[in-house]
């Protein structure tokens, strides 16, 4: 049913459908409103809604997300005109570093070299990013040399160059979220105002995966899991992490029955990452499995908890033993991820879901790089989209980046000019409480789904594709809440402890449905 807010909507425009109109943050969120104070106040009731006007939400959020990213490429201005060719403190005293042009030279694109095929000078051998980032590096240093110059200016134009095709990432990145959750397109404020995406934008390659990612949530909200596949499949070949997608969505399928909307994406994501690496395998196999190799061997490095552990007690982890502590981690978190999925009174969303087993892998592994940030906004947008709570995760994650940057001035600056080894530590767990406080409130909204503000308006799980309204099939424990719209949805059998409903008493709805 709508809310009384909505009922005056329709009433006022009688043209606009309930299940068309918009869900306005600023109407029921307090920081909301509260922000919108600057730019004149919370929408009126004449205001443009839906597709009136050039200036739909969708629209405006892309412009919002491409104009802050602008404002990421201003901030590296000091870097871009001559921190990153004059010495090694400078870029991170103006905190404005970035791997792209030094990797433009390291990795072998100012000699031409082709990634994976041609080994490079030193101990990297090989270029250590998934294939389809690498075929992203290669295409943008094609394209900044058609601009010609040498030395320092190439490197600038191999930024700029993929500084703009990052862009495109980010534009969609932000129409993606405003169209997953149908009536929420405002949500996806919060990724293009995030200050974390604009100021680690363009650190490395990561929103290339982000974006794909992205586009797979928004096919998978539509139904089209085929496609959802194909988008995961191609986003694992550009970076790991979405491939973990596929567990809570496992974990939701079993829960709701439907298992060959699960494999059809399986075998969608399998098929699109074997045509993207395939060729790579067979004609540069070292080449290919050097990003592999790379992470099982990578040291403790920036952002972990891991870190904090050697440095405070001055002793080094041997990185098999790392690589097994965190394996198993990982393993203890999907595995509570899983039980809170089966277990919860009602079936979490697929957003939520996505949320956890992300960070619960940042969390847990042996590095927590500032842009990895990029992964979480996202979903963290579409799973908890709350201001405060958001700006809560976001003032921590910014401190981070500001931390990494001056704890690196201070070690690379013969004065010890920034944050010393106790200050950075701080900065770390910093981070990580934000991101364990994000992981909390989601938690707590599976646990408690009256307090998910999605949820609100009667929605069940708007980016959740076939699973938006399905009944349960197999559930751990009691009777579980139904989604409230669930009598629109096509009834099926309900398993609770391997019993199927209509076996016990406690079979029939539940008195609240």
């Amino acid at each position: 049913m709508p809310s009384a807010e909505e009922t005056s909507v329709y009433e006022e425009r009688p043209d606009v459908r309930p299940e068309a109109a918009d869900v306005r943050p600023t109407r029921r969120d307090r920081i909301a409103a509260a922000g919108s104070e600057l730019i004149g106040g919370p929408a009126g009731r004449w205001a443009s809604r839906g597709e009136d006007g050039p200036l739909t939400p969708v629209r405006v959020v892309a412009l919002v997300a491409i104009g802050m990213f602008a404002l990421g490429m201003v901030q590296k201005l000091p870097c871009y005109n001559w921190a990153w060719f004059r010495g090694t403190s400078s870029q991170y005293t103006h905190a404005c570093y970035s791997d792209i042009p030094h990797l433009f030279v390291g990795r072998g694109f100012s000699e031409s070299l082709i990634p994976y095929f041609d080994r490079l000078p030193g101990d990297m051998e090989y270029l250590e990013y998934p294939v389809l980032t690498g075929l992203f590096m290669q295409v943008a240093s094609w394209i900044g040399r058609l601009g010609g110059g040498s030395g320092q200016e190439q490197q600038q134009m191999y930024w700029m160059v993929n500084a703009g095709l990052l862009m495109i990432c980010a534009a969609v990145i932000a129409v993606c979220v405003a169209r997953t959750h149908r009536r929420r397109p405002w949500d996806a404020l919060l990724v293009a105002l995030a200050p974390a995406f604009a100021l680690t934008a363009t650190i490395n390659w990561d929103l290339l995966a982000v974006a794909l990612t992205a586009a797979a949530m928004l096919m998978w909200s539509r139904g089209r899991v085929l496609a959802f596949g194909v988008l995961i499949g191609l986003a694992t070949a550009a970076k790991l992490y979405p491939v973990l997608l596929l567990g809570p969505l496992l974990v939701l399928c079993w829960r709701a029955g439907k298992w060959r909307e699960f494999a059809t994406a399986m075998l969608g994501a399998a098929a699109a990452w074997l045509v993207v690496n395939l060729p790579v395998m067979l004609f540069a196999p070292q080449g290919w499995k050097k990003f592999y190799t790379f992470s099982q061997e990578r040291q403790v490095d920036f952002g972990s908890f891991w870190l904090i552990i050697t440095q405070r007690t001055g002793e080094s982890i041997d990185v098999e033993k790392v690589n097994i502590y965190a394996t198993l981690l990982m393993i203890l978190a999907c595995a509570g991820i899983g039980l809170l999925t089966l277990r919860a009174p009602r079936r979490p969303r697929f957003a939520q879901l996505a949320f956890l087993v992300v960070a619960a892998f940042i969390l847990t592994n042996k590095v927590y790089s500032p842009q990895y940030v990029l992964w979480l906004i996202p979903l963290a947008a579409l799973a908890r989209p709350r201001w405060r709570d958001f700006l809560i995760w976001q003032a921590c994650e910014v401190m981070y980046y500001l931390g990494i940057w001056m704890y690196l001035a201070y070690t690379t600056s013969p004065k010890h000019q920034g944050l010393p080894q106790e200050g950075y530590q701080l900065a770390i767990a910093l981070h990580l409480l934000g991101t364990l406080y994000l992981c909390a409130v989601i938690v707590r909204d599976v646990l408690m789904p009256e307090r998910d503000g999605v949820r609100q308006d009667g929605s069940d799980d708007p980016g959740g594709g076939v699973l938006d309204g399905a009944p349960d099939a197999f559930v751990l424990g009691p009777a579980a809440h139904p989604p409230r719209h669930a009598a629109h949805a096509e009834e099926g059998p309900r398993v609770e402890w391997g019993v199927k409903a209509g076996s016990g008493p406690e079979a029939g709805p539940h008195p609240s449905a």
